[in-house]
C-alpha cells in the first residue's frame, strides 16, 4: 500500500518526499512545536478500516510505540446498519425488498450515508426517496425518520469492537488507559457524537476538540513536507511495522524476521538452507501477518535464487535479509554465502507499478483535468519456472 501510495503521488505529478503513516501525521498536527512530553492515542475510524496507534511525544520526537487495527470495520458498516433498518421497514410496509433491486439499493445506500452524516449534527433526520420501487398500484416512496439515540443503539456493538483493538494496542505498548495523556480522533465517522461519547468513556478523557478529524492527517503531512523542504524545523518521526514480516519455510510455517511494532528503518538477516539433496534453486516467499502458518498470512511477493552449487541438503547457506526504509518500503535479498550470488526484490504491496508503467500512465492521462480517469491495473508478472 505504501508503494501504491507513492506511485499515485508520482502519477499525479507530485514530488513524493516521504510516505508517513496517518497516525504519525495526526500526532504531528497535534504536537509539533509545542514542546510536549506525552503519550497519546490516535483513534482512526475510516470508511472501511479501523486503526489505533499509541505514540510517545517528547521534544519534537514522535515515536510510534504500537499499532493495531481491524481491516473489516469502518463507517461503511454503520451505513449498512441503516440500509438494513430502512429496507426492513419498507418491506414491512410494502412487502418489497429494496435490496433485490440494484438501482433502488444504490439510492438507499446514498441516502443512508447522508443520514449518518446528518445525525452527527442533528438529533433526528429524515430520509426521503421518491418512487424508489414500482408496484402494481404505482410507485412507492421511502419516507422515514430516525433519531440519533436509536442509531446509537444500532451501531454500539461496532464501536465496542474497536475497543478490543484498543486493548490490544495498549497491551502491546505495555501501557494502561491511565498512561494516555491525550486522545486524537481521525476520520469522518469520529465526528459522530455517538462515537465521541463512547471513545471518551473508554479512555476516560475528552478527545482533542481543536483538530478536525477529517483534516488532521493532511495538516500533519503538510508539516512534515515543510520540514523536509527545510521551510520549518524538522521533527524526528519514529514509526513501526504494523505486522510481522517473514518467509515461508518447511512444514507450512512462517519464519519471522521482523516482528510487528519494530521501529523503522530496520534490518534483519537469517541463514536458511535447502531441503533436498543437490537442490540448485530456492524460492523465497514473503508474508506478513501474525499466524505461525504462512498460508494464513498475506503473501507480499516472491522471487527465486538459482545456480546454487549441488550439495547435500542442509549444507548450502542462504542468507535472507529484510530491510525496511523510513517510508516503510521493504527490500528482501537472498544471498548464497558460498558463491556470493544474490537476488533481491522491493515489495510493491497491493499492486505497485514499475517506473515505466508510472511514466506511461502519466503520459496517457496528461491533461485529463476533471475527466474521469479509468481504473488501471499493471500487467501480471509470470512466476519463475
Amino acid at each position: 500500500q505504501r508503494q501504491a501510495t507513492k506511485d499515485a503521488g508520482t502519477i499525479a505529478g507530485l514530488n513524493v518526499l516521504r510516505i508517513i503513516n496517518e497516525p504519525t501525521a495526526s500526532s504531528l498536527a497535534y504536537g509539533y512545536g509545542k514542546g510536549l512530553s506525552q503519550k497519546i492515542a490516535v483513534y482512526d475510524l475510516g470508511g472501511g478500516t479501523f486503526d489505533i496507534s499509541v505514540l510517545e511525544i517528547g521534544e519534537d520526537v514522535f515515536e510510534v510505540i504500537s499499532t493495531a487495527g481491524d481491516s473489516y470495520l469502518g463507517g461503511d458498516d454503520f451505513d449498512d446498519r441503516l440500509i438494513d433498518y430502512f429496507a426492513e421497514r419498507f418491506m414491512r410496509d410494502f412487502d418489497m425488498d429494496i435490496r433485490t433491486d440494484r438501482k433502488a439499493l444504490q439510492k438507499l445506500k446514498n441516502a443512508s450515508e447522508q443520514a449518518k452524516i446528518e445525525l452527527s449534527e442533528k438529533l433526528e433526520t429524515r430520509i426521503f426517496i421518491p418512487k424508489i420501487m414500482e408496484t402494481m398500484e404505482g410507485p412507492k416512496d421511502l419516507d422515514y425518520t430516525i433519531n440519533r439515540n436509536y442509531f446509537g443503539q444500532m451501531v454500539i456493538d461496532l464501536i465496542q469492537r474497536t475497543f478490543k483493538v484498543c486493548d490490544e494496542a495498549l497491551q502491546n505498548a505495555h501501557l494502561t488507559i491511565e498512561d494516555i495523556n491525550a486522545l486524537i480522533l481521525v476520520g469522518g465517522p469520529t465526528k459522530s457524537p455517538i462515537v465521541q461519547e463512547a471513545v471518551k468513556n473508554y479512555f476516560f478523557k475528552d478527545p482533542q476538540a481543536n483538530i478536525d478529524p477529517e483534516l488532521v492527517v493532511a495538516i500533519g503531512a503538510s508539516i512534515q513536507a515543510a520540514a523536509l523542504t527545510e521551510r520549518r524545523p524538522g521533527a524526528l518521526l519514529l514509526d513501526v511495522t504494523p505486522l510481522s514480516l517473514g518467509i515461508a519455510t518447511a512444514g507450512g510455517l512462517m519464519d519471522v524476521l521482523i516482528e510487528r511494532n519494530t521501529p523503522i528503518p530496520t534490518e534483519s538477516s537469517r541463514i536458511f538452507t535447502t531441503t533436498h539433496d543437490n537442490q540448485t534453486a530456492v524460492r523465497i516467499k514473503i508474508y506478513q501477518g501474525e499466524s505461525k502458518f504462512y498460508e494464513e498470512n498475506e503473501l507480499l511477493g516472491e522471487f527465486r535464487l538459482a545456480e546454487i552449487p549441488p550439495m547435500p541438503k542442509g549444507e548450502p547457506k542462504i542468507e535472507v535479509t529484510f530491510e525496511i526504509d523510513a517510508n516503510g518500503i521493504v527490500n528482501v535479498t537472498a544471498r548464497d554465502k558460498d558463491t556470493g550470488r544474490a537476488q533481491s526484490v522491493q515489495l510493491t504491496v497491493s499492486g505497485g507499478l514499475s517506473q515505466e508503467e508510472i511514466e506511461r500512465f502519466k503520459k496517457e492521462h496528461a491533461g485529463a483535468g476533471k475527466e474521469e480517469v479509468r481504473a488501471y491495473k499493471p500487467k501480471a508478472e509470470l512466476p519463475d519456472r
